[in-house]
């Protein structure tokens, strides 16, 4: 007579299998986060609305020095501006810095208008005779409340559009 009920499975057979599975698992997840972070990046708009004068962090940047987009950082709680030595590689460097009417009330659309034209001016003053050809800027603007305070100084910023700077944009002269 033979015993109809089959042997139970062999220790290394089940183990093995456990593994395979675990494996293959693994690879799943591993190939859904590839896939994740393929996917294309937003499209930063550098304007005079992409960082304020109270965007933490802008005012410690002075004129010619670098630093990078503004990012959370779950230690500060809040989106900050940081400091990075030009030399690093950065997404922008200052240029210089501009000063509005200090008698002008608070008007953002005049504000705006004068800060595009004062940085545009600065800018080719800057890198003359179209030595600016990958260049961009934009201008970092006093807020309502900063401008109560007596700031009137517009930030004028560089960047390359899509990609970090090799080190300062300035121009040895």
């Amino acid at each position: 007579m033979t015993d109809q009920h089959s042997a139970p499975p062999h220790p290394d057979r089940t183990g093995r299998r456990l593994r395979t599975v675990a494996a293959l698992l693994c690879t799943a997840v591993l190939l859904g986060a590839l896939v994740g972070s393929s996917a294309p990046a937003a499209v930063v708009v550098k304007d005079e609305h992409f960082i304020s004068a109270q965007t933490p962090g802008v005012l410690d940047i002075e004129g010619g020095e670098c630093f990078d987009d503004p990012v959370h950082l779950p230690e500060a709680g809040e989106v900050v501006v940081r400091y990075r030595p030009c030399a690093s590689t950065a997404d922008n460097q200052t240029y210089g810095f501009v000063h509005a009417d200090d008698d002008a009330d608070w008007a953002p659309t005049a504000l705006g208008e004068f800060a595009w034209r004062a940085c545009r001016d600065l800018f080719t003053r800057t890198w003359p005779d179209g030595q600016d050809r990958d260049l961009r800027f934009y201008p970092v603007l006093p807020t309502e409340e900063t401008w109560a305070g007596g700031d009137r100084d517009v930030m004028c910023v560089a960047y390359r559009p899509g990609g970090r700077l090799p080190g300062s944009l300035l121009p040895r002269w």
